[in-house]
């Protein structure tokens, strides 16, 4: 993008320099509300219009992407704001995984039930199940 506005803005300013120091006439400029004139030479006036237009430009630009800076400002803090979330949560994920850790090895280190064991659980709670059903 660069090498465009330098392919375009510099022969556009060797023109208006070259316009501006070839018309070397006194040029005499009336502000007419205060009655005041001011003789200069062309070329001062046409560079210093080309220079107040500029800044205008730039000026207007500037105020017209103030809310987007505002929005970029803003979405800034927001995102300050929801990476610090991100920490809590992730220092929060990382406890309850060394605490699921610590409970896999507990649970590891428990005799394991054997097959008969657990057949004789299951019908137990069969039974209990059934009986609290006849009861009611």
């Amino acid at each position: 993008m660069g090498f465009i506005k330098m392919l375009i803005g510099l022969p556009l300013l060797i023109i208006i320099l070259i316009f501006a120091f070839v018309n070397n006439d006194l040029a005499t400029f009336n502000l007419w509300p205060f009655y005041f004139e001011v003789t200069v030479s062309l070329s001062v006036a046409v560079v210093f219009f080309i220079l107040l237009g500029f800044i205008l430009g730039m000026l207007w630009m500037w105020l017209s992407y103030a809310p987007v800076r505002k929005a970029l400002r803003q979405q800034k803090k927001q995102n300050k704001k929801l990476s610090k979330e991100q920490q809590k949560l992730v220092e929060k994920v990382s406890g309850l995984q060394s605490d699921l850790d610590t409970m896999k090895a507990a649970d590891a280190r428990q005799p394991k039930p054997s097959l008969g064991q657990r057949l004789k659980k299951i019908f137990s709670r069969t039974s209990q199940e059934g009986e609290s059903s006849d009861a009611n």
